[in-house]
């Protein structure tokens, strides 16, 4: 059995969502097994005489990163304003209208400080909070996740 023939095996796997494969041929035998995140490095091969076949090497997960060193204590003066909903984030009412909210920025509780749209509804968000914005986290125009953070603000 040629390494090419084991490949078309594997890619056959895959495309038709098989676990296990077994195939017995002129005293041959091949038994692949695919787990549920890919395949596992099992293969067995039996053959009546040793027969050396070039096995492709089975990709290993990656070692997961080391951990990140402490950060540094988070100012206590920083709070965040969050996405109350999924949708899709826009820093200002129109394209050509300027921003509500921009770094150096005062903002109050009741302070419109972007507009989110979910379902053709333009929601505007408010503060909630008084303080200076610091930083916007969110791209115009973008996808946000309900609880995600969209403005670092420091608070007063």
């Amino acid at each position: 059995m040629e390494l090419d023939q084991i490949k078309a095996i594997i890619t056959m796997m895959k495309e038709n969502d098989l676990s296990e494969f077994s195939m017995e041929q002129d005293g041959l035998k091949i038994r692949i097994k695919r787990g549920p995140e890919g395949f596992q490095p099992t293969v067995t091969v039996a053959a009546p005489a040793p027969i050396a076949l070039p096995v492709a090497p089975v990709p290993t997960p990656a070692a997961p990163a080391p951990a990140p060193a402490a950060p540094a204590a988070a100012p206590t003066d920083i709070k965040y304003i969050t996405s109350p909903m999924v949708g899709t984030f826009y820093r200002a009412a129109a394209p050509d209208a300027p921003p509500y909210a921009e770094p150096g920025k005062a903002v109050e509780d009741e302070s419109v400080v972007c507009i989110i749209e979910a379902m053709k509804v333009m929601n505007e968000i408010k503060a909630d909070l008084k303080g200076v914005i610091v930083e916007c986290l969110v791209e115009n125009a973008k996808p946000v996740e309900f609880g995600q953070k969209l403005f670092a603000v420091r608070v007063k």
